[in-house]
């Protein structure tokens, strides 16, 4: 099944998908261990700067097989990214579904991009994703209402430039949050009247569950994870370095693989209980 299918069959049963972010080896399996013992499917996410660090075909080639390993439904996704030429790469690669990032461009130029993408990635029956409105970025602050996804505007862009999905700025923020973050859930459900496009929740790293819950009943479709993979698997594993003189990584990688699979494991709970 297409991912575009999938985000179709998902708004009829009002559920999402968690959308994790992997870097390696380590980090797709533990992710994927969870999704294997839950029994749910899952988006398996690469940044550019992975693709950069790995290679594209690598990349693809480790998602995939990862995904076949544990007998999980998934799809391969591009995460904002803001090169022509690497989605192009990653369209080849047979990634399931790209993101074009011009959300800081004006809106006529960010039509203008986008537009290009998805006619692009028609060709491959692949998923696209876009951004409107200002989901801060790490180091940049996010309290913005200004910058918050205005609905008529939604519905103009996704008919402007026919993407499948929305990645929508209603208070969530990449990395971690300096104090709880609290989501504008009166605007996601005006934005998701205006659209049919599937919603996306970029930020999902230290959302409180409760709105995460929310945030899928009044339209998310996609939520996105990352900062907390990342830091649940260097946090065990420099506590691990700093107490052990062990140098085979085949022992010191598994325990901090095991903290991402129970982190993963409750996020996924969490996306099925909504």
């Amino acid at each position: 099944m297409k991912l575009q299918e999938k985000f179709k069959e998902l708004e009829k049963s009002q559920g999402a998908l968690l959308a994790t972010n992997f870097y390696n080896y380590e980090t797709v399996t533990g992710v994927l261990r969870a999704a294997e013992e839950l029994r749910v499917p899952i988006i398996l996410q690469s940044s550019p700067s992975t693709i950069n660090y790995m290679g594209v075909g690598v990349t693809a080639a480790l998602g995939r097989a990862a995904l076949e390993k544990h007998n999980v439904e998934g799809w391969l996704h591009l995460d904002h990214a803001e090169d022509p030429e690497m989605i192009q790469n990653c369209l080849d690669a047979g990634f399931d579904s790209v993101m074009i990032d011009a959300s800081e461009k004006p809106f006529d130029e960010n039509v203008e991009i986008t537009s290009r993408i998805t006619e692009l990635a028609a060709r491959y029956g692949a998923n696209v994703e876009a951004e409107l409105g200002y989901v801060a970025k790490l180091g940049q602050a996010h309290e913005k209402e200004e910058g918050f996804t205005k609905p008529e505007e939604a519905a103009r862009f996704v008919e402007l430039t026919g993407v499948n999905a929305l990645a929508v700025a209603i208070g969530s923020a990449h990395g971690f949050y300096k104090k709880e973050p609290k989501l504008d859930l009166e605007l996601l459900e005006r934005i998701r009247q205006a659209t049919d496009a599937a919603l996306v929740l970029h930020g999902g790293s230290g959302i409180p569950d409760a709105q995460l819950q929310e945030g899928i009943r009044r339209g998310i479709r996609k939520i996105n994870l990352a900062t907390e993979i990342k830091d649940a698997f260097m946090h065990r594993l420099k506590g691990a370095l700093s107490e052990s003189d062990e140098i085979d990584l085949r022992k010191v990688f598994p325990p901090a693989m095991e903290d991402v699979t129970r982190l993963v494991k409750g996020k996924l709970q969490v996306v099925a209980d909504a």
